[in-house]
């Protein structure tokens, strides 16, 4: 994995699953809709669009794994971070990825579905 300035670090969902097992920050950047059809067990959720205003909430002392539906916004998300000072990677692929690879989906409710 590149860890240039100028590209984003991107993992896939076994290296994010890993990453968060050994104390990394998954934030979920997908709309409160999206969130509650279904996210993984051990996410944080901020809308991208409420990032700006709440990315102080974010731990600075570990990795920070973004994830949205299909990876473009929580790109989004990793770049503007690590402007802030914060380590991010991105979630390559996304929620749709993370469910594809048979990881856990739950939802308020019971199991998740990704939309």
């Amino acid at each position: 994995m590149s860890e240039q300035s100028d590209e984003l670090a991107e993992v896939d969902p076994e290296e994010a699953a890993s990453l968060i097992a050994g104390g990394a920050y998954l934030l979920d950047v997908r709309e409160p809709d999206e969130w509650e059809a279904g996210h993984a067990p051990d996410a944080h959720h901020i809308p991208l669009g409420d990032l700006e205003a709440r990315y102080q909430e974010l731990p600075s002392d570990t990795t920070i794994v973004c994830v949205c539906r299909g990876g473009g916004r929580s790109a989004r998300a990793a770049a503007a971070l690590s402007t802030v000072g914060l380590s991010t990677i991105n979630l390559a692929g996304g929620m749709r990825a993370w469910e594809s690879s048979g990881l856990p989906v739950v939802a308020e409710d019971g199991t998740g579905t990704v939309i």
